[in-house]
């Protein structure tokens, strides 16, 4: 998988570099990455009934104690989330001079419709909006956002990071610390690229676990609750991308703080109001 993976980067690269004459392999790809996104929508459509299948072959043969561990995964997931919003994501906040707090109170409807659907693509037009409001100017925040969409994916790193070590130790395979580091670099290398859609964590972990050498069975378990953690990925990818687009904009010295604070305060009035 990583061979693959260096040389579509540098396909990828190469093609960018010859210009126009690169646009005809662009729109080639570019079509069959739709196409292959219409073949999987329509294999989602029938999904359910899959994992119903896989979950029940599963169970059958491990027993109904497998559903206990998918519980402990659940609450690892979200306390690890909930630990890096608070000190990874508050520390860059505050060293920008925001609360991440009050960034969350500012995002909340679309940290709220990226949870329900599990899909932050669906939010990005109102964080570019309310990042402008905030004080971004408007070429930070097109660029930094709608790019961190494709590279700061830092909840579904979490979520695919410990799905993988979930499947490997319910299959009882040891994995040293240089196997570890190895899949954490693996993960950084195929979530990028990553639709902000239901599912696609999923598919990215079932290419880890082949790449890694763990059983693929392991994901019959995790199929059944991918919803439930696809729902706080997208919200931290929500909150992560918005951030950086106001450490962007620091840094660039671009940053509006007045109309940053006019901001702040225009949505404490109305949610008074």
């Amino acid at each position: 998988l990583l061979p693959i993976i260096f040389f579509s980067v540098l396909f990828g690269l190469g093609v960018a570099a010859i210009g126009e004459k690169g646009k005809p392999v662009f729109n080639f790809f570019e079509g069959v990455l739709e196409a292959m996104f219409w073949v999987t929508n329509q294999v989602m459509k029938f999904a359910p009934f899959g994992v119903f299948a896989l979950i029940a072959v599963t169970v059958a043969k491990f027993g109904v104690a497998t559903l206990l561990p998918l519980g402990k995964l659940v609450l690892a997931v979200y306390v690890t989330v909930i630990l890096f919003v608070v000190i990874v994501l508050g520390i860059n906040a505050r060293m920008v001079g925001v609360n991440i707090f009050t960034l969350m109170k500012i995002l909340k409807e679309e940290l709220i419709l990226s949870f329900t659907t599990a899909s932050s693509e669906a939010v990005l037009p109102n964080i570019m909006r309310k990042m402008e409001e905030f004080g971004c100017p408007k070429a930070v925040a097109s660029f930094v956002i709608p790019t961190g969409y494709t590279f700061n994916l830092t909840g579904s790193a979490i979520y695919q990071a410990l799905a993988a070590l979930f499947v490997a130790q319910m299959y009882g395979v040891h994995m040293s610390l240089t196997e570890q580091i190895t899949l954490l670099f693996v993960l950084m290398l195929t979530s990028k690229g990553m639709a902000g859609v239901p599912g696609a964590s999923f598919v990215v972990v079932l290419a880890t676990l082949g790449s890694m050498g763990l059983p693929l069975e392991g994901i019959a378990l995790i199929a059944g609750i991918d919803r439930i953690l696809d729902m706080i990925r997208s919200s931290v990818n929500v909150l992560g991308n918005a951030l950086a687009a106001i450490v962007m904009s620091k840094w660039e010295g671009e940053f509006d703080n007045e109309k940053a604070k006019q901001y702040v305060e225009t949505v404490k009035e109305t949610k008074a109001a």
